[in-house]
This record gives structure tokens, sequence and C-alpha cells, in this order.
């Protein structure tokens, strides 16, 4: 098959995994959520934790940041990017990200978001995801106001 062709696809199947991980993420289910990571996920959060190894730690933290927002969930992806080859492929974008409080306060802000892919028994899967807000190196506090 053509490279061109294969790339296309692998792209298109990435948009789908995303908006797939995108609906999972916003419902709040658990499941549907780690449903698109590796077994061997490597996780960078922007909260809790330096990293997660594996999928079972990362879901440990899934279920802490759903507790927390126990109300609606909010993930709006912008300028999403995507590259591929053969059998890995890689996104960046910014994701407004956050929920509601049990008080029904919304806490969310814009997260740089950057993960990679491998197809994995013919299905693409998360290998490694990261979100990260910037911050002020002066005060030493997160960014959470910046919008793109």
């Amino acid at each position: 098959m053509d490279q061109a062709v294969v790339n296309i696809k692998a792209e298109t199947d990435i948009r789908n995994l995303i908006k797939s991980w995108e609906k999972a993420a916003s419902a709040g289910n658990l499941d549907a959520i780690m449903s698109h990571y590796s077994p061997e996920v490597i996780a960078y959060d922007a909260i809790a934790a330096l990293q997660f190894k594996g999928a079972e730690a990362y879901k440990k933290h899934w279920k802490m940041c759903l507790e927390m927002c126990s109300g609606p969930m909010t993930f709006t992806m912008h300028d999403l990017h995507i590259g591929t080859a053969d059998e890995i492929a890689y996104s960046h974008y910014l994701n407004h990200c956050g929920g509601s409080d049990k008080d029904g306060n919304q806490h969310s802000s814009w997260m740089r978001v950057s993960s990679a892919y491998r197809k994995i028994n013919g299905q693409w899967r998360i290998v490694h995801e990261h979100f990260s807000a910037p911050f002020d190196p002066e005060s030493g506090k997160a960014l959470f106001d910046l919008k793109p």
C-alpha cells in the first residue's frame, strides 16, 4: 500500500481514538477512558505525582480525578496536530479540561498535551501521555489563566 495512504489512514485512526477518548473523559467513564491506553502506558499528568507507570497506576489516578470532579467533566481540544508512521504516531494539542466540584463550582484551565501511540495487535493505543501547565518561575505557581 502507498505510504501516503497508510499515513492518512493512521491519522484518521488516531483522530478517531482521540475523539473517543475525549467522549469517555467528558462522560467520566473510567473503563472507557482506560480502554484507550496500552497496559504499559507511561503518563505524566499535571497533578498528584511525577509519573504513572502502567495502566493500573494511571487508572487509580484517573479514578481520583473523577472523584474530585463529581459534576460534568470538560475536555475541549484546540489546535490538534498529528504525526504518523507505520506503527507509531504522536499528537500535541491544547486541552481545556476540568470539572465541577460537589458544590457545582467549575474548576478548569487550558493544559498542554502531548501523546504517543503505538499500534498493538492491530489497534492504536496511547503508550505515553503528558498533561502540563506552564508556570511562573519567580512565584513557582502554575499559570492556569492562560488561553490560546
